[in-house]
């Protein structure tokens, strides 16, 4: 009996490591114009890559249908900018993207994943 548990765990351990790390749910999306909307659900952001121009201000329009507590902040680590997100309520991030390259973004606790390539 105790094999049979030990095997369901270390299979739930190889599930979540899988949902949150390696799983790679991506859809792509180009910012027409200045903005473009992100929704926040079910452990994804959608689209999560996004591409943007250099030196263009863009605005990504976050709305959080997930009530995870993960899924409250946004971080882009490598361009200092990050945004609390409310639920059920659009929240704008209004930025420049200075530098072209490819940058994460991620939750706090970086399970929500992300990509902006700037062009």
């Amino acid at each position: 009996m105790s094999i049979l548990v030990n095997l369901i765990g270390v299979l739930l351990i190889a599930f979540i490591i899988w949902w949150f790390w390696l799983h790679k749910k991506q859809s792509e999306a180009t910012i027409e114009g200045s903005s473009i909307d992100i929704i926040v659900d079910s452990g994804v952001y959608e689209p999560s890559v996004i591409h943007a121009k250099a030196g263009k201000e863009i605005t990504l329009r976050f709305l959080r249908k997930d009530t995870n507590p993960c899924s409250e902040k946004v971080l882009f680590n490598d361009m200092d900018v990050s945004a609390d997100l409310p639920i059920g309520k659009p929240y704008e991030l209004t930025f420049t993207p200075e530098k072209k390259g490819e940058f994460e973004f991620t939750c706090q606790m970086a399970m929500y994943r992300g990509k902006l390539i700037v062009e």
